[in-house]
């Protein structure tokens, strides 16, 4: 009988843990995404465009291109970016990613988000799975 009351109480302790543990992943990524719209959007409607985003992701590369030679290696991106996801929008192979590159990622990301197709990520949009990678990929 001990036994199993503590093997509750373990459980419900792991439980509680997972909870407080999702809790706070969906509150660091709200932030996240609360903070990259008030940081690009430049017209300050509430939204991020393209254009926005795009900018964004300029100043991103800038500062992430520690090697100054204006292309992204995964090392620089720090983990922006999976593996496979490099893979596929590196079309030349070269193991960096060129501003055109990055930029198209980007906007691929910016596509995906925008569910609604108005040509703008809202905050909702940008805490959605897809609004996710776009927050990811930028500073």
């Amino acid at each position: 009988m001990q036994k199993s009351l503590r093997s509750l109480a373990t459980a419900i302790g792991l439980g509680a843990a997972f909870a407080f543990s999702l809790a706070l992943s969906t509150t660091v990524v709200n932030a996240s995404a609360e903070s990259k719209l008030k940081t690009y959007d430049t017209d300050k409607d509430g939204t991020l465009d393209l254009k926005e985003v795009t900018a964004g992701a300029d100043a991103t590369l800038t500062a992430l291109d520690t090697d100054k030679d204006g292309t992204l290696t995964t090392k620089e991106l720090q983990g922006r970016l999976s593996n496979k996801e490099f893979a596929a929008d590196d079309p030349d192979h070269d193991k960096t990613l060129s501003k055109d590159e990055y930029e198209a990622a980007v906007d691929k990301a910016f596509t995906a988000a925008d569910t609604d197709k108005d040509g703008t990520l809202d905050a909702k949009e940008l805490k959605t799975k897809a609004g996710l990678e776009v927050v990811r990929l930028l500073k």
